[in-house]
């Protein structure tokens, strides 16, 4: 099946608590994660909530990935969303499994603009295929 994106839902438990109270690693790590997974970075950011937690997005040119933890249950919620065919979104999920030191995962992954399910015509090829 043909489709303009992959993305993935993640949910990393029983990870090192301290890390995701760190916003400063987790944008660099994250960072990190898009380029291993062949992706290249526009943007980012990072919030720190308190008492603790932290939200925060990588912009990438094939589209973005994002965090929000809650390390009081040593939780967090992630999404790897990348389209085209050169950029590996399962290399950027090994990556922040190993940093975030999480015991164990939850995972889907969506096909996102299945094209047989997009109508009329490709007008043009999309800059992320």
């Amino acid at each position: 099946m043909q489709a303009l994106g992959k993305h993935i839902l993640v949910e990393f438990y029983g990870c090192n608590s301290e890390k995701l109270k760190d916003s400063n690693m987790l944008q660099q790590e994250f960072e990190n994660a898009a380029n291993i997974s062949g992706a290249t970075v526009v943007d980012s950011t990072f919030h720190t909530f308190s008492p603790y937690g932290v939200s925060g997005v990588v912009v990438i040119a094939e589209s973005h990935l994002t965090i929000h933890t809650w390390p009081e249950y040593g939780y967090a919620a992630v999404d790897l969303f990348t389209c085209g065919d050169t950029v590996d979104p399962w290399a950027a999920f090994d990556y922040l499994k190993r940093i975030l030191q999480s015991q164990h995962t939850s995972t889907i992954e969506m096909k996102r603009g299945q094209l047989n399910d997009i109508e009329g015509e490709l007008r043009h090829k999309p800059a992320c295929a």
